[in-house]
């Protein structure tokens, strides 16, 4: 068995889309909707562990402001996610959200090497396409033979129905591909797909337990700007490449 293909989580992977993105939106929405809420770092970071926007929102009501009345919470937190989805492409489109550190080098030393590339995330189809088309350009898109995002299965993380759903529209197995995720629910979800994980924390994520993963790493690296191990063994690269890839996989897969 050969490594075919990589498969990335988005928000918190492949660019710090949570901090700079997705809570800046949030605040914004909360404003333009003149609601008095304000999510900082730390609240921030518990409301992560629910995944999908509409119900980390539900969340949040539920737990923390079970004193606001609404007759159709369900309709209020898509007419929330609704706005924030859309202030946060214009943040994208604006330059504010760029790469992680090693990611635009990644993507084109796999696509030269011929591995089949794709996404599979919780997050909605216009923030991936957003994030990539401006961050990597128009035709970035076309890198990926799927996009497994939004609502395409029923169950989000950390279920692995997102993995299952990519790895059958793939037709691969789960040991002809290696998964690129930031936290604890992404790794169980990538798990239940018995997917072997390499993990880049973020500062929302870097307290997470990570058991079963290749390695943990603080970023992909470059030539020169070297990773971090966190958790896992060390290797003779510095940066992750496909070689240090193929290190991996002949390692866990």
């Amino acid at each position: 068995m050969t490594l075919e293909a990589l498969i990335f989580d988005v928000d918190g992977t492949l660019a710090n889309t949570e901090h700079y993105g997705h809570l800046v939106a949030f605040n914004e929405a909360f404003k333009e909707l003149e609601l008095d809420w304000f999510w900082d770092n730390e609240l921030y970071s518990k409301l992560l562990n629910v995944t999908g926007g509409q119900l980390r929102i539900k969340y949040y009501l539920k737990t923390y402001r079970s004193d606001f009345k609404c007759d159709d919470i369900d309709a209020f937190a898509k007419k929330i996610h609704g706005l924030k989805s859309k202030i946060y492409v214009h943040l994208v489109n604006t330059g504010s959200i760029p790469l992680r550190t090693g990611v635009a080098r990644l993507f084109s030393e796999a696509r030269a090497a011929g591995l089949r590339l794709a996404i599979a995330t919780t997050t909605t189809p216009a923030n991936v396409d957003a994030l990539i088309t401006h961050t990597l350009g128009a035709d970035a898109l076309d890198w990926f033979e799927v996009i497994g995002a939004g609502n395409v299965v029923s169950n989000l993380k950390p279920a692995g129905d997102i993995y299952h759903y990519v790895l059958k529209k793939m037709n691969i197995r789960p040991n002809q591909a290696i998964v690129f995720e930031d936290s604890y629910n992404g790794i169980i979800a990538a798990t239940n797909a018995e997917l072997k994980t390499l993990v880049t924390v973020n500062e929302y994520t870097k307290m997470h337990k990570f058991n079963g993963t290749m390695v943990v790493l603080n970023h992909l690296g470059e030539p020169n700007d070297a990773f971090t191990v966190l958790d896992g063994k060390h290797s003779k690269y510095t940066y992750v490449g496909i070689d240090y890839l193929q290190e991996l996989y002949a390692k866990y897969c």
